[in-house]
């Protein structure tokens, strides 16, 4: 059963690139969809994107086993503010500076909204260096999973779901992405649910869930060894306002058909991002009710990513793990599609077309964009499957570092019109800079606390530098705000 179900999915997947590719014609259909999408899909693409198999897997059974119950503020803020709030704020003003400014990456944006030709390089190579790594974690601790259940290995697990992904995004680039991201969105709710609600009734309903999960909580972790509140708050900020600086997040408000249809992506976006969001924290806080202690690997250290993947297997009948590894599954090739998009087109479009070959034709620049789009799944596969020590270090810096470098600069260049280039490029080596250095200085532990800084710190140093510095040209500020 779950052998035929993953089978029929990934055909569906294979189908729907070939519709894709019918459709796509363009520079700006493979990345944009041609600035045609509709509010459904713009919503499912950006929460599918959001709530990877990351979340799934490793984080939300690190955040319930270390913050019990507390964890699901994280939802709360992912739903409330990296979801609506993120759409309300950013979405019109997003859609109409980049048709604007015939933006179609967010490094062409810092460019022609600072009239800064090295920020677009810049930009390119910092979405490049963090984000290919980024997509390789998606992967972690998959593999686990499809070896119990299928009893495949981790190569051939990452094998089939790369190539797979590899193949309809290739084909049908950002349309193939799109409804896919529909498809995998529905899979993603009705598993969350199926899955949250399981548990829910194994732990007693409601009130005993509470009651069990937070007794079984403090016995395992005495409030002396607790993590803080300060820390859950960073994490808080890091996962919602650091999606508002995400490219891979960002390119779902340049594709929307028109502005009025935000409210309602909006709307859409929060539901999905309550629901599984909510579901995911709730499972892996329910862990302290079916362990007696925490999962060790053989070299002593936690196990982290096989919290939930055992639990789900222990407590669900085998019947419904096919949903839930559809779930995984799709949280996964969701977020790889989109993390490829943005990473190939800031080597095809921002660096090759934008420095190399500007008058390069549009069949040529979207064959060589689905060239290196094959190659950056490639890549990734590479990755999650050696796991390099500096590969995993950059896993673990990559979303504050994009946020840290990205954020900034790209709501100053929304709102702010005196923001200059020279403020700005100083604003990303801050942001990155922080993020690293802190980052090594407190640990893995504390990267949510640099990430958070990290974020933050060029808040200061863009307006400070943009004071002393010379603004963009009145034409271009005109015509971005226009």
């Amino acid at each position: 059963m779950t052998l035929i179900c993953l089978i029929i999915f990934l055909i569906l997947m294979v189908l729907v690139g070939i519709w894709g590719m019918k459709k796509t014609d363009t520079l700006g259909d493979f990345l944009l969809g041609g600035r045609t999408i509709g509010p459904w899909f713009s919503a499912f693409a950006y929460a599918a994107t959001y709530f990877s198999a990351v979340l799934f897997i490793g984080f939300a059974g690190k955040i319930g086993w270390g913050f019990g119950l507390r964890g699901l503020w994280i939802a709360a803020g992912n739903a409330f503010i990296g979801s609506l709030l993120a759409w309300l704020v950013l979405g019109a003003r997003t859609r109409r500076m980049t048709k604007n400014l015939e933006a179609i990456t967010m490094p062409e944006f810092l460019q022609e909204r600072f009239e800064g030709k090295y920020i677009k390089m810049f930009a390119a190579l910092i979405t490049f260096v963090f984000l290919i790594p980024y997509s390789a974690s998606v992967f972690k601790g998959l593999g686990y999973l499809f070896e119990v259940n299928f009893h495949i290995t981790y190569d051939m697990s990452l094998l089939v779901m790369i190539g797979i992904t590899g193949l309809y995004l290739v084909l049908g680039g950002y349309f193939a992405v799109i409804l896919t991201d529909f498809i995998q969105g529905i899979i993603k709710i009705f598993g969350a649910s199926l899955m949250a609600w399981i548990i829910l009734t194994k732990c007693g309903g409601v009130h005993h869930a509470i009651h069990n999960i937070s007794l079984a909580y403090t016995q395992h972790i005495p409030l002396a060894k607790q993590p803080g509140w300060f820390l859950l708050a960073c994490l808080v900020f890091m996962t919602s306002f650091g999606a508002w600086g995400m490219p891979q997040m960002v390119q779902k408000y340049y594709s929307i058909k028109d502005e009025k249809m935000i409210p309602k992506a909006a709307i859409i976006t929060f539901l999905f991002a309550t629901i599984v969001s909510f579901a995911a924290y709730f499972v892996g806080a329910s862990a302290h009710v079916f362990y007696d202690k925490l999962p060790m690997l053989a070299n002593g250290k936690p196990a982290f990513d096989r919290i939930i993947p055992d639990l789900l297997l222990n407590q669900l009948p085998e019947s419904l793990m096919a949903i839930i590894l559809l779930l995984i599954l799709s949280a996964s090739m969701s977020t790889l599609s989109s993390l490829v998009l943005v990473s190939a087109s800031a080597i095809t479009v921002d660096i090759h077309k934008g420095y190399i070959n500007p008058k390069q034709s549009k069949e040529n620049s979207v064959k060589m964009i689905r060239i290196f789009s094959g190659l950056f799944i490639a890549l990734s596969y590479i990755l999650a499957r050696f796991q390099f020590a500096f590969i995993v270090t950059l896993m673990a810096l990559s979303w504050g570092a994009v946020a840290g470098a990205f954020l900034a600069p790209y709501i100053y260049g929304l709102f702010w019109k005196r923001a200059t280039k020279i403020g700005v490029g100083l604003g990303m080596i801050t942001g990155v800079a922080t993020s690293v250095t802190l980052f090594f200085m407190w640990g893995q532990d504390k990267s949510p606390i640099a990430s958070s800084i990290g974020m933050i710190v060029p808040f200061f140093v863009v307006p400070l530098v943009s004071m002393f510095t010379k603004p963009p040209s009145q034409a271009t500020i005109d015509k971005a705000f226009k």
